[in-house]
């Protein structure tokens, strides 16, 4: 789907609305979707949090939602099923963006194109005399967090490369009347490279507050169980 993104105003879009029903459904077929620093807590509560290689061919957190192209067991009947939205689906059509291409200003930006965006139902994105309204004032919060922590991703996944903690993983899988399938092309924290690192090291990824977001991503694991019962519920279904 062809993206149109456009600056955000309250005369030109004094009507716009969101169908909070419809801001997953471009997600419904994704595998993984991206995380980030400031959500690792609550993420790691649901998803299994590993490190995959986006198109530039660098490291993403991500948050593992099937395992198979064209799976994501987290949205049912095109709605998100899950307690914990990441940021990325949260944020719905809105990015964040320069005003121009020569500006150093950031301003929210919406798309048109997304199928969440209504003028006739759904949450009001300005009031009627053209203030903020609760919602895009969230929004806002959502795209600021994003943009924020786009330096301690970086730092985070610099420091773990640098200390040789990320290893590929390889996860066979085997459920009652299916073929056996691999999933691959994801990495996680080696544990045992983590458990050798020394005082100087470790502390490091403490002082940078990455120590912490490690050793979720480690508890993360436990939820391919969950993940993988969601999709046996979901096929029997």
């Amino acid at each position: 789907m062809m993206a149109n993104h456009v600056l955000l105003n309250n005369v030109e879009h004094k009507n716009l609305k969101i169908k909070p029903e419809l801001v997953a459904q471009p997600y419904q077929q994704a595998m993984c979707i991206p995380v980030y620093p400031a959500e690792a807590r609550l993420a790691q509560a649901h998803y299994p949090l590993l490190f995959a290689r986006n198109e530039q061919g660098a490291y993403q957190l991500v948050a593992l939602t099937g395992v198979e192209n064209g799976e994501n067991v987290y949205v049912k009947d095109g709605q998100w099923d899950a307690p914990y939205r990441p940021l990325v689906v949260e944020k719905g059509p809105f990015l964040i963006g320069r005003n121009t291409p020569d500006s150093e200003q950031l301003s929210i930006h919406v798309d048109l194109d997304h199928p969440s965006v209504s003028e006739e139902s759904g949450e009001p994105v300005f009031l009627s005399h053209g203030g903020n309204t609760d919602y895009i004032d969230h929004i806002g919060n959502i795209l600021s967090t994003l943009h924020e922590n786009q330096p301690k991703h970086q730092l985070l996944v610099d420091l773990c490369d640098e200390l040789q903690l990320i290893e590929s993983m390889v996860l066979d899988i085997e459920q009652p009347g299916q073929s056996p399938h691999r999933l691959s092309g994801f990495f996680t924290i080696n544990e045992e490279a983590l458990a050798a690192l020394g005082g100087e090291q470790l502390n490091l990824l403490h002082e940078q507050g990455l120590l912490e977001i490690v050793y979720m991503l480690l508890a993360s694991q436990a939820q391919i169980n969950t993940l993988m019962q969601r999709r046996a519920d979901r096929r029997e279904t």
